[in-house]
């Protein structure tokens, strides 16, 4: 778990979207992004903790850390080589 905020390219909002919509989300923005951005996702969903690592790992994107900020979960993914 992080201490606070990474440096990001760009920033997802998913906030008041739940299981598994935050996920679809990221996908979806991932897809448009360069091989080596960071993506921050913003959720209030406490699932997304244990979702967005796992995801990474099987779609092999860099799963960089988390913090919790006021109520929301702040996640971080950094885009590696690979074909969503």
């Amino acid at each position: 778990m992080l201490t606070g905020p990474v440096e990001a390219d760009h920033s997802l909002d998913t906030t008041g979207l739940y299981c598994p919509i935050p996920v679809v989300k990221t996908a979806e923005k991932m897809k448009t992004l360069p091989v080596g951005a960071v993506l921050e996702v913003i959720s209030d969903d406490g699932g997304i903790e244990a979702d967005l690592p796992a995801w990474c790992q099987g779609y092999g994107h860099e799963f960089l850390g988390s913090f919790h900020d006021g109520g929301r979960w702040r996640l971080y993914v950094k885009k590696n080589d690979v074909d969503l």
